[in-house]
C-alpha cells in the first residue's frame, strides 16, 4: 500500500512542476494523500520537483540497481521482438526498480496488441513507452490513426499504468516541423508523458513529406546518438499540457545547455551514456557508469540555474 501511495504522489508532483510551482498544488497534493506521515508528503513532493532523468536500455537487474543508487528516477526497457516477449532476466530488473522506488518505462519494438497486452501483464511497469515512426496523418491518415487507437485503447484497459509517446523531431530545422505540435495536440490526451527523439533527415529536405533517411532501428526512432532540433523541442515543451523529456543524443557534455535552451521536465539518454568498443562506437545494451554519473550531476546542476 506504501508503494501505492509512492507512486501516486509522484504522479501528482511531477503534474505540479510541469504546470505551476504554486503553494495551491502543494496544498492539494496534501490533500489529496491519505499517507498520514506529513513529512513524508512534503519529502516525496521536493523529491520529485527535481528534474527527471531517464536512462535507456537497461536490461539487467545489476545494472538498474546501480544506476538507480546514482540518481536515475526512470529506468528504460526494451522488449525487442514479438516472438520472445517474455524475459525473465528483464522482469528481475523491473521488480528491482520497484523495490528501489524508482519507475521502470518498456519499450515494445513491434506493433502486435495482443503481445502488448501480454508484456503489460507480465511485466507490470510503471510506463508503456510507444516510439515508432509517426506516418504523415494528412497522406497516410489510416496508419496514423491506427496508431492513435491501439495507444488509446493500451490507455484505457491499463489506467495504472501511464504512457509515454516519443514524438520524432528532425536532426535539422524542418519546413514541416508545426506538424509535430499538430501530432502531440492528438496524442496528448492518451499519453502521460511526450519524448522528444531524433528523426533523421537529409539536410536539403526541400519539401514536407518526403521520406526520411533510414532509421537506426527499421520502423521506430531513437538510439541515433543524434541531437534534435532544440528550437523546436522548446516550442513543444511550451505548447504541452503533460511532461516533456528531452531525448536524442543527449550525453553528460550536453545535457546542461540542452536543459538551459529547451526547458524541459526531463531529459533522457541512451547512446550517450553507453559503453564504447574500442574504436569507439557505443555498445547497446551496456551502460558507462562514469558517463551516467557525470550525466545526473549535469543535470541536476543545471535544472538549479
Amino acid at each position: 500500500m506504501k508503494h501505492y501511495w509512492i507512486k501516486n504522489l509522484r504522479i501528482i508532483s511531477e503534474y505540479v512542476r510541469h504546470r505551476v510551482k504554486s503553494q495551491w498544488y502543494f496544498a492539494a497534493t496534501v490533500v489529496f494523500s491519505s499517507w498520514p506521515t506529513i513529512y513524508s508528503v512534503i519529502s516525496l513532493f521536493r523529491e520529485s520537483l527535481h528534474m527527471i532523468i531517464q536512462v535507456y536500455e537497461v536490461q539487467t537487474q545489476n545494472e538498474a540497481e546501480l544506476l538507480i543508487s546514482m540518481g536515475v528516477d526512470h529506468i528504460g526497457s526494451v522488449i525487442l521482438c514479438a516472438d520472445n516477449w517474455k524475459d525473465p532476466v528483464l522482469n528481475d530488473a523491473i521488480r528491482k526498480v520497484a523495490e528501489m522506488g524508482a519507475r521502470s518505462s518498456l519499450i515494445p519494438l513491434f506493433s502486435d496488441l495482443n503481445v502488448i497486452r501480454r508484456a503489460l501483464e507480465y511485466y507490470q511497469p510503471d510506463m508503456i513507452h510507444f516510439c515508432e515512426m509517426l506516418p504523415d496523418r494528412i497522406r497516410q491518415p489510416d496508419d496514423f490513426d491506427r496508431i492513435l487507437l491501439r495507444q488509446r485503447r493500451i490507455k484505457e484497459e491499463f489506467p495504472q499504468t501511464k504512457v509515454m509517446r516519443t514524438l520524432p523531431i528532425p536532426n535539422v530545422p524542418h519546413p514541416d516541423g508545426n506538424s509535430v505540435l499538430d501530432d502531440a495536440r492528438l496524442f496528448e490526451p492518451v499519453s502521460d508523458y511526450f519524448l522528444t527523439d531524433t528523426l533523421m533527415v537529409p539536410k536539403d529536405l526541400p519539401a514536407p513529406g518526403q521520406t526520411p533517411v533510414p532509421q537506426p532501428v527499421s520502423g521506430f526512432v531513437g538510439i541515433t546518438g543524434v541531437t534534435c532540433d532544440w528550437n523546436l523541442a522548446r516550442e513543444l515543451v511550451a505548447a504541452s499540457g503533460i511532461p516533456v523529456i528531452l531525448a536524442g543524443g543527449i550525453t553528460p557534455d550536453n545535457v546542461a545547455e540542452g536543459i538551459r535552451q529547451v526547458r524541459p521536465d526531463g531529459v533522457d539518454s541512451c547512446t550517450g551514456t553507453n559503453a564504447c568498443d574500442h574504436q569507439g562506437r557505443p555498445i547497446r545494451f551496456q551502460k558507462d557508469m562514469n558517463k551516467v554519473k557525470r550525466l545526473v550531476a549535469a543535470a541536476r546542476q543545471a535544472a538549479t540555474i
